[in-house]
């Protein structure tokens, strides 16, 4: 057995060895797309305080900036609550599921059909161009899932000997990492300067980021933080859409193509969320029917939204 492992060992050595390259690899993949994207955050603003920007770049940060303002808004509450029944809270995270939902069908996909079909001249072509954006939101949050920590849950007081504070902040975390592909399908949507599909999913985003607010203020007053410091750093985790929201515009607005590219790229993203991330927190304390409810709810308003504002 001893000459056994001697002669395995030399074969697990390697496969760590190849597995640690691997990882290498995948870092330095990531690190150099992170500076991409940060370049083309630094144009943006650079257009925006130039005034050389288009006019979907300044709709588009308006839009990120409407979100912002909504996940500072839902966390308000948390000044004087300290927390809500989960029953409740679970049907109000179903209900900015069904929303994103729907978003991602009426505003972000369809338009994206339409626009590849138009610009491709032929429906299936049109379609594979949606696919392919597709494809890439799934593998950017994949990445992003892969290489950022983050946790589920909320968990009782911070201060010596609670290891749930941890937890707590890597919720916190979540939440802030989820608003980076809203704010991007803002800026995508509007990139175009199209009023209507930008609005329609603008007020949707917004609307689901009152309660997303909510959830971390809560989650932080419930782990004895101060209601001042938790609505502060709630609405704080919000700063991601508005630069995802440039970041998305920017993407957008070059080659033709990349539009319904974009379109298809912010639907993966957003209906990644909400199928890895919103729909089992909702479920995960028994509360399927009331967060299923919530779902159709939001999906039913979202719904009306894009017929009465597109």
């Amino acid at each position: 057995m001893t000459t056994d492992f001697a002669l395995a060992k030399p074969h697990w050595s390697a496969l760590l060895r190849e597995h640690a390259r691997q990882h290498r690899a995948a870092a330095a993949g990531l690190a150099i797309g992170l500076l991409a994207v940060l370049g083309l955050l630094v144009q943006s603003l650079w257009q925006l305080l130039s005034g050389d920007g288009s006019p979907g770049l300044y709709l588009a940060m308006l839009g990120g900036t409407a979100g912002f303002a909504a996940t500072a808004l839902g966390a308000l509450p948390a000044l004087v609550l300290r927390g809500l029944p989960q029953r409740i809270e679970d049907s109000l995270l179903g209900f900015a599921a069904g929303m994103m939902l729907a978003a991602s069908a009426f505003s972000l996909l369809l338009p994206g059909l339409a626009a590849g079909a138009e610009l491709s001249g032929s429906k299936p072509l049109g379609a594979g161009l949606v696919v392919i954006g597709l494809a890439l939101g799934v593998a950017l949050m994949l990445g992003l899932d892969e290489f950022t920590p983050h946790e589920h849950g909320q968990g009782g007081p911070c201060g010596p000997g609670y290891q749930r504070c941890d937890r707590i902040w890597l919720f916190v975390f979540a939440i802030a990492l989820h608003n980076l592909p809203e704010g991007m399908a803002i800026g995508v949507a509007f990139s175009q300067g199209d009023l209507q599909v930008g609005l329609p999913l603008t007020t949707a985003i917004a609307l689901q980021d009152i309660p997303e607010g909510l959830a971390v203020a809560l989650a932080l007053r419930g782990a004895g933080f101060k209601p001042g410091l938790s609505v502060l750093v709630a609405a704080a985790s919000g700063l991601l859409e508005p630069l995802g929201a440039l970041l998305g515009s920017s993407l957008s607005s070059g080659l033709a193509f990349a539009y319904p590219v974009g379109l298809g790229l912010a639907a993966g993203a957003m209906l990644f969320v909400v199928s890895h991330e919103v729909i089992p927190e909702t479920h995960r304390n028994g509360h399927q029917t009331p967060a299923t409810l919530g779902l159709m709810a939001g999906f039913a308003l979202m719904m009306v939204l894009d017929t009465t504002l597109g």
